[in-house]
């Protein structure tokens, strides 16, 4: 019987089709998976265990409207467990994961606040993080554990409206006061819908494969909702799987006749360097049609070096697929449609350059999907023409109405339903959305403009640098007013000599590419700069760190 809820309906029907479903592995405590163990679970598997799912949180008080928070982090758990919270009518919100790094004291209070700025005061936890139930009880929440929720009666599908919230995503971002973007089944669906338009993807034909986190929304939404909606083969690993064997990914795109995947910029960039050093024949990217590079700022370097590697290896190099997202968008805004290839931008006159100019060169990030506008606007919010720099607004079916927070909802629409989302940059004349910064982040020095992402590509390849392991951050004093210091990580950064190296090649590269030169460079051990659950740079908490700690020089 068909409900009111596209989602829903979607998830019931890709369950008739038993021929395809989702292969993963059991998760190791340390969060890697068991690959030995790899194996494939049908669709209509997942949909039943969802239902057992549903009877045991149905049986354990959620009822519709209810907010379920979720820790854990094995795929062949999370995709009946969504669609258990689903089929309760309660709305999913995945937590920051703890790493063996964390504090655990630190990070269960600031999952309290999360949990309350979400209404939540129940957490499902799974592995590899059931040792961690016991610590909810300290903020108020019950933790229930996943193993368990399995083993009761199947529950009723309860008939949620299209307008309910589905998804709470944590913005990345400060944990002082957490918010949560508010995602309904409507926006999934228009995102959905969109996206599968946009790609053209094909459940009969094509292999989705993906090693992305499932707390973040491209791993969520893009690679594990919409191919469970679709009813598309997935093969899901863990990123731990993927950081600490990098050509994982190459070899299950082997292995499995992979066709879709995707990762930020960082990854592509690791991939690339170890494809470099493979034997030739040793991968099959053949089949790859469609691998989107999102979630980070692009770099066009990036994209030529993976490009070249995987040619080895049989890659298409039109399979590249620069892409422009957002939770706050469901997902995806824009993205080059597949086979097309990207297109590199020369330096746009606007932006602060130098003699060398190709740090500012920028890829094109695709038209935007069906349904989903995307205007740029000046600072008092008048409409400017194709071409000129200022702040990107976004607007369809698929964006949020706003954030949950502790406080009760947050509007981010404007009367004609328009998000202003924080990103500088501008439109080509075909209508593809280019960033060139955030609009918080952007530098003032000597009244020029400079967006930190400019000077963080022109030390790209410094020798000893770690790739995505470098920002530029704000340094303002009452001397000397505004300026700019460098972080960098390096592998030798107790290496007096090698730091000292590094620090000059850093200072002298800014200034041939931008003419502008840092205060300062910090050499840094690997790890050390702050960032986002998706590995976007924290800058404000990286200046903020700097002012605590002085790290090596």
């Amino acid at each position: 019987m068909k409900t009111t809820n596209p989602v829903i309906d979607r998830l019931r029907d890709s369950a008739a089709v038993a021929e395809r479903g989702l292969t993963c592995a059991p998760i190791n405590p340390d969060g890697t998976s068991r690959l030995e163990e790899l194996g494939t679970v049908s669709w209509a598997d997942v949909h039943r265990r969802g239902l057992r799912i549903a009877g045991s949180l149905q049986a354990a008080g959620v009822r519709p409207g209810d907010a379920v928070a979720v820790l854990a982090g094995a795929p062949g758990e999370i995709a009946p467990l969504v669609q258990g919270i689903w089929m309760s009518g309660a709305s999913v919100t995945m937590l920051h994961q703890p790493t063996h790094r964390s504090d655990m004291q630190l990070w269960i209070e600031d999952t309290g606040k999360a949990l309350a700025a979400v209404g939540s005061s129940i957490v499902v936890v799974g592995d590899p993080f059931l040792a961690a139930a016991g610590q909810f009880a300290a903020v108020g929440a019950r933790a229930l554990e996943l193993p368990g929720l399995l083993t009761g009666a199947p529950g009723e599908i309860v008939d949620t409206d299209e307008d309910a919230i589905a998804f709470l995503q944590l913005t990345s971002g400060s944990t002082g006061t957490p918010k949560a973007v508010s995602i309904t089944y409507r926006n999934i669906e228009a995102n959905l819908r969109a996206m599968v338009i946009a790609s053209g993807a094909d459940p009969q034909s094509d292999v989705v494969v993906s090693w992305l986190p499932l707390f973040h929304d491209m791993g969520m939404m893009g690679y594990l909702i919409v191919p469970m909606c679709r009813g598309m083969n997935t093969v899901s690993v863990t990123p731990m799987d993927f950081l600490g064997y990098p050509l994982l990914w190459a070899e299950l795109i082997s292995t499995y006749r992979g066709s879709m995947t995707a990762g930020p910029n960082f990854a592509y960039s690791l991939l690339a360097r170890r494809l470099r050093k493979a034997a030739d024949g040793a991968y099959d990217l053949s089949s790859l049609r469609f691998a989107l590079s999102g979630a980070e700022a692009i770099d066009v370097a990036t994209l030529e070096r993976f490009a070249a590697e995987g040619a080895r290896f049989g890659m298409r190099a039109d399979a590249i697929v620069p892409a422009y997202g957002m939770a706050e968008a469901t997902l995806a805004v824009s993205f080059v449609r597949g086979g097309e290839g990207y297109q590199v931008l020369p330096p746009h006159p606007d932006l602060v350059a130098g003699p060398g100019d190709e740090a500012s060169a920028r890829v094109a990030l695709g038209l935007p999907l069906p349904g989903c506008e995307v205007r740029v606007v000046a600072e008092n919010r008048s409409v400017l023409p194709t071409g000129a720099i200022g702040e990107l607004e976004i607007r369809g079916e698929n964006v949020t109405a706003g954030y949950r927070t502790a406080a009760g909802f947050e509007s981010m629409l404007d009367a004609q339903g328009w998000l202003s989302t924080g990103d500088i940059g501008y439109l080509t004349a075909d209508g593809q959305p280019v960033i060139c910064g955030r609009k918080k982040d952007i530098l003032i020095i000597s009244g020029r403009n400079v967006h930190p992402e400019d000077i963080e590509r022109s030390v790209v390849g410094v020798p000893g640098v770690r790739s995505g392991g470098v920002a530029a951050v704000r340094l303002s004093t009452a001397a000397a007013g505004e300026g700019f210091a460098m972080v960098a990580e390096s592998a030798s950064h107790a290496d007096s000599d090698e730091s000292a190296r590094i620090r000059a090649e850093v200072a002298d590269r800014v200034y041939r590419s931008l003419g502008v030169s840092p205060r300062d460079v910090h050499v840094v051990p690997a790890g050390w700069i702050p960032k986002t659950s998706s590995g976007k740079l924290r800058r404000k908490a990286t200046t903020e760190r700097l002012t605590r700690c002085e790290p090596t020089r």
